[in-house]
């Protein structure tokens, strides 16, 4: 077997490998002498199969598996005599190979950049601190009491307004046949809440007890049930009973209420949890300002497969869902030669573009620091991650678990990120880092119009503070105590929300 370099420019490297017809037909030989001492084939005793028997019925099997095992052979000693370092899957091509002929093959490969680190020791680290905020544990307490006073039932006769708590019963129909999931007996809706389809609430304003109302309403293009999607219904609601909302206390009922002995211990739970919350924020305050200090000094060339990979990722979030394509690749469906940005224009290709350079270039550093400097995720590391997301779903915790352990890719995406996390650990040991205070307001600020746009569209909070490439992750500008009495009932019927 013969190995020629052939490509060497860049990250790129090809190689040629030349298997010869004489030593495909010397290792299918020896293949065939060594199955024709075992085989067992009808007619003849076992060891006494002529070879003529043995490669008719074995020949072009043994011969395929020969070739196969030596392109492999080849391939693995291109990368290991050369010293290789592979970004991506290497690609094995046959070029040009006949019966009774040489086998010629190509080896693409691309290869992990070689860069320096810098003196972690030297690096100078901002990380921010927040002192205890009585003012935002009081106005969360006021919020709590607020969104948690009593309902009054209004005695007197008169007509609902906004804020007001309706009790019915409703039914809806479309072209006047009622539909499943419709109706509801004894629901309280709080008329300005927005739990209903736009235009349900507002009909019911002007309505008194005992009245029978029928609200006019058309479902959403977008709505989840295809079938009422863009229809237009009539919900036939008997008002039963209006109630009011009393006077917000805060006070010692209003922990009971909300599962708390007395007030102190909610407003020390709500100051807990507002500290969690920022600890995040502030987490990912500091290690923005890591990655910062890293990408001031890496200039290396990416590789295009990991280049491309985190393009796509970068493309397909900046893209408006409704612009979203579905394409079915089959198993190449994620190939790094397909391109996702067919929605953007070419400044917002440009900055993805800027965005993923300097991803993989940081991915890229930390992973290296992490390997220089032997950290390693444990076991117990991967079971506390997993532990942490069982936690997120109350009620599914064993199944949640169950999935992870019998999901390795699984566990290894949860691998990835505990991984960075340490090693932002070992950076901050190391570094020369500063303390300096700042306020909730700073700390959830949105960038500024020359700062990065989001590479990633933030969590679901209205609140949440948008993502910059490598920058803060989405928080919560005001972080808010959980709770849990204070949920509105939740409404199963069509007319909800969705």
């Amino acid at each position: 077997m013969k190995i020629t370099e052939t490509l060497n420019e860049g990250l790129n490297r090809s190689y040629e490998i030349l298997l010869t017809a004489a030593e495909i037909d010397e290792k299918a030989a020896a293949k065939l002498t060594e199955i024709a001492g075992t085989a067992s084939i009808p007619g003849f005793r076992p060891g006494k199969v002529p070879m003529s028997v043995v490669k008719g019925r074995f020949g072009e099997q043994v011969k395929g598996d020969v070739i196969r095992t030596s392109l492999d052979d080849g391939a693995k000693d291109a990368i290991e005599s050369n010293g290789l370092k592979l970004a991506s899957q290497p690609k094995l091509d046959i070029v040009s190979f006949e019966d009774g002929a040489d086998l010629t093959a190509t080896l693409q490969c691309e290869v992990m950049p070689d860069f320096s680190l810098p003196d972690l020791s030297a690096l100078s680290i901002t990380r921010p601190t927040l002192p205890a905020n009585e003012a935002e544990v009081d106005e969360t307490m006021t919020r709590l009491a607020d969104e948690n006073r009593p309902s009054i039932l209004v005695e007197k006769k008169r007509k609902s307004k906004m804020g007001d708590i309706v009790k019915m019963d409703f039914t809806g129909r479309v072209d006047g046949t009622a539909f499943e999931g419709g109706a509801a007996e004894g629901h309280m809706l709080e008329l300005g809440s927005n739990s209903f389809i736009p235009g349900f609430e507002e009909g019911l304003v002007g309505a008194s007890a005992g009245e029978t109302v029928d609200v006019t309403v058309t479902f959403p293009e977008e709505y989840q049930a295809e079938h009422l999607a863009g229809k237009e219904a009539v919900f036939e609601c008997v008002v039963q009973e209006l109630h009011e909302k009393g006077d917000a206390s805060l006070d010692d009922s209003l922990a009971t209420k909300l599962g708390f002995e007395k007030l102190s211990d909610l407003r020390d739970a709500v100051a807990g949890q507002l500290a969690g919350q920022h600890a995040q924020g502030l987490r990912q305050e500091v290690k923005k300002n890591i990655l910062d200090v890293l990408a001031e000094g890496a200039s290396f060339e990416v590789p295009q497969s990991l280049y491309q990979s985190e393009y796509n990722t970068i493309a397909r979030s900046m893209t408006p869902p409704e612009q979203q394509h579905n394409h079915d690749h089959g198993e190449d469906a994620h190939d790094h030669d397909h391109v996702e940005d067919g929605a953007l224009d070419d400044a917002q290709k440009a900055e993805a573009s800027d965005i993923a350079n300097r991803r993989v270039r940081l991915g890229l550093m930390l992973t290296e620091i992490g390997q220089q400097n032997n950290i390693q995720i444990s076991e117990e590391d991967t079971r506390r991650a997993v532990i942490e997301q069982a936690r997120r779903y109350p009620g599914q915790e064993q199944q949640v678990m169950e999935y992870y352990q019998n999901n390795q890719d699984a566990m290894q995406q949860l691998a990835g990120p505990l991984f960075e996390e340490k090693v932002i650990d070992f950076i901050l040991e190391l570094a020369k880092v500063t303390d300096v205070e700042t306020t909730v307001e700073a700390l959830y600020a949105e960038p500024d119009a020359t700062a990065a746009k989001p590479a990633k569209k933030a969590a679901a909070k209205k609140s949440a503070a948008k993502k910059t490439a490598a920058k803060k992750e989405a928080a919560p500008k005001k972080a808010a105590a959980k709770k849990p009495a204070a949920k509105k009932a939740a409404t199963k019927k069509a007319a909800t929300k969705k």
